[in-house]
């Protein structure tokens, strides 16, 4: 990565990593009874649930939280699908990608990890192609095209607005000391990840959006980001040395399990704060319009 382009990665990145939108769309209420508001369970033609989050405003970030969390702003971000549940090694697998899960912690179930941003990219590329959706990363230079319909990873605004599920609080559901019924950390883990699924989702149904691994986000990482981010889709800087991190892990402490903490980190590893079997990821992509 270089400060030259967003998406420059020495030529042929992709190798190293490895149309129109689904007509019939499968789409119910979220049937967790913590579920609320306008969310959906969506099918996907893979076989994978997806939430159908509504547009809105909300306000991003926090007042009192870590100086990248400053200013608490108000954001719109446009309507989305986002994974019920972090990428699994099974579902990694199915992608037929140049090299299988490259996961420290093996199980079909349990999240994919030790996952590079360029790897997760071309995850995103692959299911977008297996339904026949057009892929939204560029295979040069890994620029997004947002206006693809295919699998991309969320922009940061979109990750924290589904994760919030309406909530303003550090925690969409209050106290701490109620982390463990929601997240695998630092703990309960027992210093390791978990098959997902098995804690209690957030209001609109998104299951580990705390804990178990730490999920990327498209966006660049600044720390000074939010003072001039847009108001409107906000997706981060034009450029930069890290991505950022969303939720934190199976190896995080509750203060750094909210809503609003965000870390930047190396695409491909090459500075970590995070270890590398704590990185994961899911994927987004654009609401399906009316009729579709």
């Amino acid at each position: 990565m270089t400060k030259s382009g967003r998406r420059i990665i020495a030529g042929g990145w992709w190798a190293l990593a490895g149309a129109a939108l689904l007509s019939g769309v499968s789409c119910q209420r979220v049937d967790d009874a913590a579920a609320t508001g306008d969310a959906q369970v969506v099918k996907t033609k893979g076989g994978l649930e997806m939430i159908l989050v509504p547009g809105g405003e909300f306000q991003m970030g926090s007042s009192h939280g870590k100086e990248d969390e400053r200013p608490l702003h108000k954001v719109r971000v446009d309507p989305f699908l986002i994974d019920r549940r972090p990428v699994t090694q099974e579902q990694y697998d199915k992608m037929d990608l140049p090299n299988p899960s490259p996961s420290h912690f093996k199980g079909p179930t349990r999240p994919v990890e030790m996952i590079s941003w360029t790897q997760a990219a071309a995850y995103c590329n692959a299911r977008s192609r297996a339904e026949g959706l057009q892929p939204c990363y560029n295979e040069e230079t890994g620029a997004c095209n947002f206006a693809a319909d295919g699998y991309r990873l969320p922009t940061e605004a979109e990750w924290e607005y589904a994760c919030r599920a309406g909530t303003t609080g550090d925690y969409f559901f209050g106290d701490a000391r109620q982390l463990g019924e929601y997240a695998w950390f630092a703990d309960n883990a027992s210093k390791q990840t978990h098959p997902v699924g098995q804690k209690k989702p957030n209001p609109w149904g998104l299951y580990d959006v705390y804990g178990n691994v730490a999920q990327w986000c498209n966006d660049v990482y600044d720390k000074d980001y939010y003072q001039k981010s847009p108001p409107e889709n906000p997706r981060g800087p034009a450029d930069g040395d890290k991505y950022v991190l969303r939720g934190g892990a199976w190896n995080s402490s509750a203060g750094s399990v909210r809503s609003s903490h965000r870390v930047g980190e190396a695409p491909g590893f090459q500075d970590a704060c995070f270890a590398r079997d704590a990185i994961g990821f899911r994927c987004v992509r654009k609401a399906p319009v009316s009729g579709e």
